[in-house]
């Protein structure tokens, strides 16, 4: 059995996280800017009958769906601030969700109804914001796709199709009887799959 010496494992290309994260991202920024235009920027947190697809809308609201959208599109060029954004995603839409239903009356009593309602939240306002919390929680934790990296530190004159064979970096130290098995290794050109 071979086995690599020194390997490193790396994130491989384009992960799932980054492409569900800038789709969503996309997403918001255009129901933000189309909620814009059916509500323009009077009475900023004020309750309006404008909607979007049955969802109500509000100058806030958007303002919301703006800035979201435009922080998960620079998020959007990393591994790792794609799952940051699903974290935010699910935080502040999960908010939204928990407040939404203490606005609806469905929490028995209601410890926001000093605070009114800004965002101008109704019942299937309450289920999309559960929908993209889920979305977010989806997105921090879509597994990533790995390669092994291996250093290429061999002699370049030797023959393409060469399998070469090294001991393991720490069977000099070990006595003779537990050493382990070699390492092989085959050579090929630049470009080949592993």
């Amino acid at each position: 059995m071979a086995r690599a010496q020194r390997a490193r494992i790396r994130t491989a290309g384009l992960q799932p996280a980054q492409v569900l994260a800038g789709l969503s991202s996309l997403a918001f920024l255009v129901f933000g800017i189309v909620g814009f235009t059916r509500t323009g920027f009077a009475d900023f947190a004020g309750r309006s009958d404008a909607t979007v697809l049955g969802f109500s809308v509000n100058p806030l609201y958007n303002l919301g769906f703006v800035v979201l959208g435009a922080i998960g599109l620079l998020l959007t060029f990393g591994s790792g601030r794609s799952r940051v954004f699903g974290f935010l995603t699910f935080v502040a839409f999960g908010a939204l969700f928990v407040w939404g239903l203490m606005i609806a009356g469905t929490v028995s009593t209601n410890p926001v109804s000093q605070a009114g309602n800004p965002f101008n939240l109704n019942g299937p306002d309450n289920w999309l914001h559960l929908g993209l919390a889920a979305l977010g929680l989806v997105i921090a934790f879509l597994p990533a796709r790995h390669k092994v990296l291996v250093p290429e530190d061999e002699e370049e004159d030797r023959a393409d199709g060469a399998t070469v064979v090294e001991p393991h970096p720490d069977d000099s130290r070990r006595p003779k009887h537990e050493k382990g098995p070699a390492v092989a290794r085959e050579e090929r050109p630049p470009g080949l799959a592993r």
